[in-house]
């Protein structure tokens, strides 16, 4: 397998470590705009004279040729780079005919690349976005609940990336984009209700979520995308199902309070004499702040469904508590992100995913990915709910 991992940044870096673990993969073109600092991790797979299994590569990425020209020594691509490219680097795929997967993260983008489904499958390739943690890992886990009941009343998932070590006033750092935490907290958040895709307000309708010691308990509260297109896919047919972000308890509280003052608003204000935008002072100082690469984080999981199995009232839930990677240096959330965004290149590649365009919840099988995370260290465990 030719691997083309597009994205040199965390979760980029995290899938191409995780494809140099397969020694199926014969060569993994790591390609980005800078790729001279590369993580530890990485560095052993370079060699010298350029011939190493991992070839970092420079490229702007809003270059269709130099895109294409890529592609075309590849048998799948891996994307991670930021969401509002990825319509086009899909369809350059698809054009390439080679498998495409990415992070996501925009579920309208999402709804775009669906329509090149047809072409896709006349070229005989897949195409997979959304495929992260949420959405991504929640959302097969979700459907493979989905898959266990006759009929389903209630599908609830909760995902948080965490500091092992919380520090005030926030208990939360950075594990991943600054930008994104900002629009989770100010975008609506879209969830089934009564059958129905209905709006709700990010972070209200916060509910206690108790894990294991020592990570006790969070909050949850509501925040958006997490859901991806299954908020279509299940409208009228499931009556209850939304996403909830979690944190420490108190986060919500602050945060909502942060943005009632208008810290994260977009509308430039006069400062002496200075247009600014509160949004990006906000994302400037405080991601700063909370950036701290030497904590170890964690990644908290839990998906409950609720519905009837043989006739029968029943409540499944699973569960997944993931922590830092010392020895590589690999944090939970690039394992659970990046190996996931491998594991469906793999996926591809091997012929495992039908031609077409799927979302994860569509087409991964749930038991294989649970024993590839396995294999890796990452175990989702169906649990008594608590």
């Amino acid at each position: 397998m030719r691997m083309l991992v597009l994205g040199a940044g965390l979760q980029g870096s995290a899938c191409a470590y995780d494809l140099l673990n397969n020694s199926a993969v014969t060569r993994v073109i790591l390609a980005d705009l800078r790729v001279d600092a590369l993580p530890a991790f990485l560095r052993p797979h370079v060699a010298p004279d350029g011939h190493g299994r991992l070839v970092p590569t420079v490229l702007d990425v809003r270059d269709d040729a130099a895109v294409l020209a890529l592609m075309a020594q590849s048998d799948a691509v891996q994307s991670a780079i930021p969401y509002y490219f990825n319509l086009r680097l899909a369809q350059l795929a698809v054009q390439a005919g080679v498998h495409f997967t990415d992070l996501g993260g925009n579920t309208e983008i999402v709804l775009q690349q669906k329509a090149l489904n047809g072409d896709a499958r006349a070229k005989g390739v897949s195409v997979v976005p959304d495929t992260g943690l949420a959405p991504g890992m929640v959302n097969i886990i979700a459907q493979h609940g989905i898959n266990q009941f006759d009929k389903v009343e209630s599908v609830r998932m909760y995902v948080g990336g965490l500091p092992q070590h919380p520090e005030p006033p926030l208990n939360y750092q950075i594990v991943y984009s600054i930008e994104g935490v900002v629009d989770y907290y100010t975008t609506p958040s879209l969830v089934i209700r009564d059958g129905q895709p209905t709006e709700v307000d990010a972070l209200t309708e916060i509910v206690p979520v108790m894990f294991p010691a020592p990570t006790g308990q969070l909050e949850a509260f509501h925040t958006a995308g997490g859901l991806s297109t299954m908020v279509y896919r299940y409208a009228h047919t499931i009556p209850v199902m939304e996403y909830k972000t979690l944190r420490y308890p108190g986060h919500a509280a602050i945060m909502a309070g942060v943005r009632q003052l208008g810290l994260l608003s977009k509308e430039p204000v006069d400062v002496q004499g200075h247009r600014v935008v509160p949004r990006d002072v906000f994302v400037k100082v405080a991601g700063d702040t909370l950036r701290k690469p030497a904590s170890p984080d964690l990644v908290a999981l839990r998906v409950v469904v609720t519905g009837t199995r043989g006739g029968q009232p029943s409540t499944r839930a699973w569960q997944l508590v993931d922590h830092y990677d010392a020895e590589h240096g690999i944090t939970a959330m690039m394992r659970t992100t990046g190996y996931t965004l491998s594991i469906t290149g793999q996926l591809q590649a091997r012929r495992e995913i039908a031609p077409g365009v799927h979302t994860t919840d569509e087409c991964i099988p749930p038991e294989l990915y649970f024993a590839m995370l396995a294999e890796r260290g990452v175990i989702i465990s169906e649990v008594d709910v608590l």
